[in-house]
């Protein structure tokens, strides 16, 4: 049981990239609801403080004209119909905006957080949302019950920074009675915006402190053990087995490949031990001698060997085999500057062959005659 499901002491590592971007498709982020209280009130706060006066004020006119110049009204239906459409179009304009801005304000409290996310995952139906038992363990949960004590203290906070607020006006209290409505209305307005501001103050430092503690345990809840590491190591990049079997068999099956290519070899350049090059050139069909085999060690004797079995002539070198070994790719030309040293132990070789009857050439180095050749490659 321990292995299929971990105690959270055994998840130590840290979510991958890859865990944290199927979390992220599934829904499954850091989302703290302080901020997105925090955002909404802030939205209310702008309508108040700055739409509301001017749309209250715009319903207050067509209201009192309605209420007290109704009189001015023609009373037949065409001119009662575009007066009630006036006033239906006026209320609509003053009460869309404040609507509009807590729509967005709404909208904005994920994206802000997390981004844009699509992810149909929470509101698949699953058996475990309509368990009661799965119900009474997520309403006990230590989540639930740090969000429920963390309310009580939330609400705490803003009763005594309403309290110490109200304060001020706490010596006014006795002039209220004696305010025209419209004063009344502004101490009302300007007691609001002081408990609004307070308000906001104390819930976005609060929010701060629970999207770091959200951001926290979200990552907690999805660290992983070092076997789920392995296993996604595995599944993303190839079981390291398997790709070191892989590597094993494209070497062998390139070593098959020079082996049969070896047959067209015109010269076996070695270290001697060490290294070993296959070099072919067909004087009418190439530019240049073109590099069939390469080897180091044991691939460098099993050259050597081969080109004893096929009688192919063989020139100790070492720098020479060292430097085409690291320059030159199977397949491939030898580069120009080695096309001097090349032609010439290519034509020597083919002269010895000659020479020798067709037997294997083994030498340790160019004659005097062609320590220096005049040779070019045609």
């Amino acid at each position: 049981m321990a292995e299929d499901k971990p105690e959270d002491f055994q998840k130590t590592e840290e979510p991958t990239q890859k865990r944290l971007d199927d979390a992220r498709k599934k829904g499954q982020v850091a989302t703290s609801r302080e901020v997105n209280t925090w955002l909404i009130l802030a939205a209310g706060g702008i309508m108040i403080a700055f739409l509301m006066p001017s749309s209250l004020a715009s319903l207050r006119d067509v209201m009192a004209f309605t209420l007290t110049e109704s009189f001015r009204i023609p009373s037949d239906a065409v001119s009662i119909g575009a007066h009630f459409w006036s006033v239906i179009k006026v209320a609509f304009a003053a009460l869309s905006a404040p609507f509009i801005i807590l729509f967005v304000a709404a909208l904005l409290t994920g994206i802000v957080q997390n981004g844009i996310i699509f992810s149909i995952e929470p509101v698949k139906p699953k058996l475990s949302k309509i368990s009661p038992l799965a119900g009474l363990k997520r309403m006990f949960s230590f989540k639930n019950l740090f969000e429920f004590f963390k309310g009580i203290f939330k609400i705490f906070l803003i009763i005594i920074v309403a309290f110490f607020v109200a304060v001020p006006f706490f010596q006014d209290v006795g002039a209220l009675p004696f305010l025209t409505p419209l004063k009344l209305l502004k101490v009302v307005s300007d007691f609001t915006l002081y408990l609004l501001a307070s308000s906001l103050a104390i819930l976005f430092v609060l929010a701060m402190l629970d999207l770091i503690y959200q951001r926290m345990n979200n990552i907690k809840e999805l660290r992983m053990t070092k076997q789920e590491v392995k296993d996604e190591f595995k599944n993303t990049e190839g079981d390291p087995h398997i790709k070191a079997k892989l590597r094993q068999i494209r070497h062998e099956r390139a070593r098959q490949r020079m082996m049969q290519a070896m047959p067209k070899a015109d010269v076996v350049i070695t270290n001697p031990t060490h290294y070993s090059v296959a070099l072919s050139y067909q004087q009418d069909s190439m530019n240049a001698p073109v590099m069939i085999a390469k080897g180091v060690d044991e691939l460098a004797f099993r050259i050597r060997e081969r080109a004893q079995e096929l009688k192919i002539p063989l020139y100790e070198n070492a720098p020479l085999a060292r430097a085409l070994y690291a320059g030159v790719d199977i397949d491939d030309e030898i580069p120009p500057e080695h096309y001097k040293a090349v032609a010439a132990i290519i034509g020597y070789l083919w002269q010895k062959n000659r020479q020798q009857g067709g037997q294997p050439v083994q030498v340790d180095g160019l004659p005097p005659g062609l320590k220096n050749p005049d040779v070019s490659m045609t």
